[in-house]
């Protein structure tokens, strides 16, 4: 058939996308306070934009969790529950766990490298005390096995799950990983190099474990 020509579709999906990432970013680093309620026309004059994609957008917000809505009674930003963190982290520590054992046996050591680097820039991070740029050099840290692990759909459903992750590390956590979290990075890295896949993933497992036993003594303070 032939290619249609309206356009119309295309720009309100574009649209919709400019609103949901700059209304992920605001909740994301708390622009948009925990159990904030959000209106529709206030939205819509913040972003310049119509009703259509902001709409388009809060509904995906509430597919990934971000926001709670109750038709006729709400729209708010989704609170931080010490549960919602523990089923989280749970997830994460799976999801991650997998996508290092398929890596371990594809990893060059140009991604070995980079593993080291990404670890010595999260213990410099540490030692700074500055906790953005060391949650951001810990996900760079486990990215390399989900970019190795070269599975597309695993990779879509981390994406998917990093918005909820970063607002927990930005607004909820007191204080930084210490030297258990470390000393599990440096079982990895050996693991990794010595090319066991399974014990590899089973370190990752308990090194998400046990930062997300960090994020749940944080939000229950």
């Amino acid at each position: 058939m032939p290619v249609p020509h309206e356009q119309h579709p295309v720009e309100r999906h574009l649209l919709r996308d400019t609103a949901y990432e700059t209304l992920c970013d605001a909740i994301v680093d708390g622009t948009l306070a925990p159990g904030e309620t959000l209106h529709d026309h206030e939205l819509c004059a913040w972003l310049g934009l119509s009703r259509t994609p902001v709409r388009g957008a809060l509904a995906r917000l509430e597919d990934e969790g971000l926001i709670e809505c109750a038709p006729q009674r709400f729209t708010r930003v989704a609170p931080v529950k010490r549960d919602d963190a523990r089923s989280l982290f749970q997830v994460l520590a799976g999801l991650h766990a997998l996508a290092t054992e398929l890596a371990v046996p594809r990893l060059e050591a140009v991604a070995q490298r980079h593993l080291r680097h990404e670890n010595d820039r999260y213990t410099a991070a540490l030692a700074a005390r500055d906790a953005a740029a060391a949650y951001a050099a810990d996900d760079r840290f486990h990215r390399v096995f989900v970019t190795a692990a070269a599975n597309p759909d695993l990779s879509q459903l981390l994406d998917r799950l990093a918005p909820r992750l970063r607002r927990l590390e930005l607004l909820h956590v007191g204080a930084l990983p210490g030297r258990r979290v470390l000393a599990q990075h440096e079982a990895i890295i050996a693991r990794a190099a010595g090319g066991d896949a399974p014990g590899t993933a089973s370190a990752v497992r308990e090194n998400w474990i046990t930062c997300g036993g960090l994020v749940e003594r944080a939000l229950a303070g």
